[in-house]
């Protein structure tokens, strides 16, 4: 027992380390993401919505029946349902009907509405692609934005750790009487910079992951990671293509368009369904009905002498003798009132024509307003093929203008360090002073920086340019 709990505990142990090392990668992250985020929940219940809205117009199509039934009571003075006389009494009445309905013609309006139901499921789920898409986008971007700064910390920390060993190098040189004190206290300041640039990158790397891992919706951030071996490829080949190839490909694909162009044929459905009601209708009807009434004016029983447990009438408010061979004591009233339901009996059915001739000009407002609308959703349509265009092609002179300016960091950055390499063997003989020598230095910590921040924002501009060409940002295997 005892060697089972430990064997339990050990594999506790080693879950709970699993769990806190885990690296999230970045397809991982966008699933995880569109699965939790309450923007998207939102987006599914809209979905959810537009399928119960077409089984309402599913149901138009299906006659209404309805079933009706009522009991009521009248004390006082009332007629005699028997004698015809006016007496004070209390009479009961019951009914019960079942009434159907069906339109049969209604301009067309139920047919429209059930397309008209159709396409808007098709637009709520562009609107979810959509939002699925932004997520990604933003999750894409925060993912880069973790392995820059990571990169960055390795840079401050490694530029902190051979600042440690230059002072070191420097005091011996201070003691050798090579150079003055004064250098040993540049160096010391130095020492001091780097620690606050690496708690400032340590800072920087934290919110990043706090910001990802919002989007994630996750409690626990600090202990989030991402996957550092999962840097994406800088090569892309969509700088291939031409800027007009790539915005034929985004009016083809991109969902803001789609989106658009539902909402047009949306609209034009609802300027035929407000057409409609220019148009007579035609309805079918049936209806079955029953009823019965009787008063109670019960204020005795008459016994059978012959068999004085049984009953053969009762004793009505003027005190005569009724002779009622069916008298039910159980019920207090003749059993020839039931027979009322199947005697009164009725059924009715028909057809119905309605022509609308003036309205209060109701249903020609409702049609200048669905068309009021559908310009609405034409200029919409026009703007957002605008704003493709514009969009595209401001996304393709940035990913070209990124690709160039981190060739130039890198080239930059070569310069920096042979620069570097020269001025550090001048100090090293008292040819340069201590400025000089962080001078080359902080120039090539910048130059590397610069080469980072190139670096990712290539990456995420072709990562865009890829999107509006039809390319998704995972590619799952």
């Amino acid at each position: 027992m005892i060697t089972k709990k430990i064997v339990f505990f050990l594999l506790l142990i080693g879950f709970q380390l699993s769990a806190q090392s885990k690296k999230w990668t970045l397809e991982e992250c966008v699933d995880y993401a569109i699965k939790n985020n309450i923007s998207v929940k939102q987006s599914e219940l809209d979905l959810k919505n537009a399928t119960i809205n077409k089984k309402d117009a599913v149901g138009a199509f299906l006659p209404s029946v309805n079933g009706s039934a009522s009991h009521s009571w009248n004390i006082g003075l009332n007629q005699n349902i028997t004698t015809g006389l006016l007496e004070n009494q209390t009479t009961q009445f019951t009914s019960a009907g079942l009434n159907v309905g069906i339109d049969i013609y209604n301009g067309l309006r139920n047919q429209l509405q059930l397309r008209k139901s159709n396409l808007q499921i098709i637009a709520t789920q562009y609107q979810l692609t959509k939002m699925q898409e932004d997520i990604a986008l933003n999750v894409a971007n925060a993912y880069l934005q973790i392995l820059f700064n990571k990169e960055n910390l390795k840079i401050q920390l490694q530029q902190k750790e051979y600042n440690l060993t230059q002072l070191e190098r420097t005091q011996e040189l201070v003691d050798a009487g090579v150079v003055p004190n004064g250098d040993l206290l540049d160096i010391k300041a130095t020492v001091a910079s780097d620690a606050q640039r690496v708690i400032a990158a340590q800072n920087a790397l934290l919110i990043s992951k706090l910001s990802l891992a919002q989007l994630l919706r996750l409690d626990d951030f600090e202990n989030f990671d991402i996957d550092e071996n999962q840097i994406p490829v800088l090569n892309s080949e969509i700088l291939l293509q031409s800027s007009q190839d790539i915005m034929q490909k985004a009016k083809e694909t991109r969902t803001e368009l789609k989106i658009a162009q539902s909402n047009v044929e949306l609209a034009e459905k609802d300027v035929a369904i407000a057409r409609g009601a220019y148009q007579p209708t035609i309805s079918g009807f049936y209806s079955f009905s029953t009823r019965a009434a009787y008063s109670d004016r019960i204020v005795g029983v008459q016994p059978n002498t012959d068999n004085p447990t049984s009953v053969i009438g009762y004793v009505d408010g003027t005190g005569q003798s009724v002779l009622q061979p069916n008298f039910s004591p159980i019920l207090g009233k003749p059993e020839a009132v039931f027979d009322q339901f199947d005697k009164n009996k009725g059924q009715n059915f028909g057809l119905q024509l309605t022509v609308p001739i003036f309205n209060g000009l109701s249903v020609r407002n409702n049609v200048q307003r669905s068309k009021v609308a559908l310009e609405r959703a034409k200029l919409n349509l026009g703007q957002q093929e605008l704003d493709i265009e514009r969009t595209v092609f401001t996304a393709y002179t940035d990913a070209n203008a990124a690709k160039e300016s981190y060739e130039a960091a890198e080239k930059t950055l070569e310069a920096r360090k042979l620069s570097f390499e020269y001025a550090k063997a001048r100090y090293e003989v008292g040819l340069i002073n201590v400025f000089d020598f962080n001078q080359a230095q902080t120039l090539l910590v910048n130059a590397q920086s610069e080469v980072l921040r190139t670096k990712y924002d290539y990456i995420f501009r072709t990562k865009i340019l890829e999107f509006y060409f039809g390319i998704p940002l995972i590619k799952k295997q």
